[in-house]
């Protein structure tokens, strides 16, 4: 790589990394507002939340990443060609070739870094996402009881416990059950949550009961060990079921379809599946789009807002035809050719346009041979 492509490389490194990390940010705080219910609902501590926040990131990468870098690309270049140092190049005898070569190898390594966050990192990733979501559901105790607060568990199911030990043991236990016009209020030195025969019970220790029935008459009981039956006002997950984004690119091509849900989904995995190989190379045709709108018309001294404006609607035109091929092809399966076709024929166009016109090496102004020079020495630094 010449002096000058690694200035024009450098130019662009700086605001993609900005870029992504803004981008980022802003799907950060949209994932923490989905997963606030784990903590309002679930009572899970905020190192969970934070837990999920990161772990749902490798997802939303995909999506992020060719936005960055279409973002940077078309700022960056817009400068460099509004200052004249893209001008400068060709007059210095650069191919076009030359000149955009930074910005491709620089969206291929996006490409290359995108492909394996989506076959190798994003699998894990959104299954410990799914488990640990299961366990904090699964978690009764946790959602049941919030110690020193009357907690309305479910409908019709009040709990208090004046302290819960990290071993899940509930002190000073008040319950109170209602079932239409009678109830049941329960209290208790100690209890605990557990399982039995695969149903959540809550056993309570050295208490009581009063009872009263639909008719007015109060029944007082005391009792060594009572167990309550929380099935009927709680509802947990049985077990973990992976979707479509949580599975292996081998599990999306070849699922088992002795399972039902598998067979049932087949055209959802197998969108999944050619999705996770072909939104990479949406880093390549927005980088593309992006020098075309910039270097593909006219050397302008007033700016290419309007050329921005147009690749930006481009740009975003063909990011929605991928969504829309890839939800199209969980239907008609052999749509999943569009899946690649959009992405390459997004890809190829803006390069057409950009080889089209043939190269001025004329310098516009004088100031330009000292931009030559500046940028030459920018380069050696």
């Amino acid at each position: 790589m010449i002096l000058i492509q690694r200035y024009l490389h450098r130019q662009l490194l700086g605001p993609t990394i900005a870029a992504t990390l803004i981008l980022a940010t802003v799907a950060l705080l949209s994932q923490s507002l989905s997963a606030l219910d784990i903590i309002v609902d679930q009572r899970q501590s905020l190192g969970v939340f934070l837990y999920l926040t990161v772990l749902a990131m490798p997802q939303l990468l995909s999506i992020i990443l060719p936005v960055a870098l279409f973002v940077a690309a078309i700022l960056s270049l817009n400068r460099l060609h509004t200052e004249q140092e893209i001008v400068v190049c060709f007059a210095g005898g650069m191919s076009r070739w030359n000149v955009i070569a930074p910005a491709l190898r620089l969206a291929a390594a996006v490409t290359l870094a995108a492909l394996v966050i989506n076959l190798w990192i994003q699998p894990p990733a959104a299954r410990a996402f799914r488990e640990e979501v299961y366990r904090a559901r699964a978690d009764i105790a946790a959602s049941l009881v919030r110690p020193g607060e009357f907690t309305e568990a479910a409908p019709g199911l009040t709990v208090y416990a004046q302290e819960a030990t990290p071993e899940g043991r509930l002190r000073n236990l008040f319950v109170h059950q209602q079932s239409g016009p009678s109830s049941t209020t329960f209290n208790a030195r100690e209890g605990h949550v557990t399982k039995r025969d695969d149903k959540p019970v809550l056993i309570m220790r050295r208490g009581s009961s009063q009872q009263l029935s639909n008719k007015g008459v109060l029944n007082f009981l005391s009792f060594d060990e009572y167990t309550l039956d929380l099935s009927p006002f709680l509802q947990t997950p049985t077990s973990i079921q992976y979707k479509a984004s949580d599975r292996y690119l081998h599990e999306l091509f070849f699922p088992d379809l002795v399972q039902p849900w598998e067979r049932e989904n087949l055209g959802k995995l197998l969108a999944e599946g050619h999705s996770r190989l072909a939104t990479p190379l949406y880093n390549l045709a927005l980088v593309a789009i992006a020098l075309a709108a910039v270097i593909g018309g006219p050397f302008s001294r007033l700016g290419y807002g309007r050329r921005i404006i147009l690749a930006g609607a481009a740009a975003a035109f063909v990011r929605l035809a991928g969504f829309g091929a890839q939800a199209a092809a969980t239907s008609f399966p052999w749509l999943n050719v569009l899946q690649y076709a959009v992405p390459l024929a997004a890809f190829a166009w803006p390069m057409w346009i950009l080889f089209r016109q043939k190269i001025s090496r004329r310098i516009p102004n004088r100031r330009l041979g000292l931009g030559l020079s500046a940028a030459a020495g920018a380069g050696a630094r």
